[in-house]
């Protein structure tokens, strides 16, 4: 029997945007580890922790299928998705295919509030790896950056994209648990990303995002593999 998982602590919810608010709070709990791979997300336990009826319950992991956090089972139910090491190097190819096309857009558009957006957030990853804050509200600062980049390209589609594939990201990051020993270093490696994009250097900038993800992508998808690894052994 699956076990029916608790998110107790939520206090119940206004009707206003209710489904969102949902997704977002049940987007929260599975990112941050309260709610584990592989669990059941329980419609009636969520309802009663929230305050709310079942449907919007349901409604709120419909979307959450959709960016890939959680699966949908017949008979069973909807639970937060297993990813595979496999899986997760497929999403990185799709953001630098995605993330190139908004940087190269960028630049061509040689939009100086793009540039001043994005040094505001290399500020804020700085600000983040120094007060101590926790490895979500890290790597949310992380996502942001690259969000704001595909939202300066000018091409809503590429944004559109990205908002698909982000939480997943978020969510790969947090299960393997840290990206590099020391916070700043995450802050760090964005600045020859934005170096570039002052000089409206675009295969510089290409390079630079094409390396920074893919270290990301290599320290991800190792970690995972290891994990899959133990847990077979």
């Amino acid at each position: 029997m699956d076990k029916e998982i608790s998110i107790s602590g939520f206090a119940p919810i206004g009707r206003e945007g209710l489904v969102e608010r949902v997704a977002a709070l049940l987007s929260k709990a599975i990112i941050g580890g309260q709610l584990a791979p592989g669990a059941r997300l329980s419609e009636s336990v969520i309802a009663r922790d929230l305050g709310v009826s079942r449907a919007p319950v349901r409604e709120a992991a419909r979307l959450l299928e959709s960016s890939g956090l959680v699966t949908y089972a017949p008979n069973r139910g909807f639970f937060v998705r297993q990813v595979s090491a496999d899986a997760l190097d497929n999403l990185y190819e799709l953001r630098i295919v995605i993330e190139t096309a908004a940087i190269r857009r960028a630049i061509r558009n040689r939009d100086h509030a793009v540039i001043d957006t994005l040094a505001r957030q290399i500020d804020e990853l700085y600000r983040v790896a120094g007060d101590g804050s926790d490895m979500l509200t890290q790597v949310t600062a992380d996502m942001e950056f690259h969000r704001l980049l595909c939202a300066g390209s000018g091409n809503p589609k590429f944004l559109n994209v990205f908002e698909q594939i982000a939480v997943e990201t978020e969510f790969s990051i947090m299960v393997v648990g840290h990206l590099y020993d020391d916070a700043h270093r995450i802050a760090e490696t964005h600045i020859p990303i934005l170096d570039a994009i002052r000089d409206w250097d675009e295969q510089r900038a290409v390079d630079a995002l094409d390396y920074h993800i893919s270290e990301a992508r290599i320290l991800v998808t190792r970690s995972f593999r290891q994990l899959e690894e133990e847990q077979t052994k």
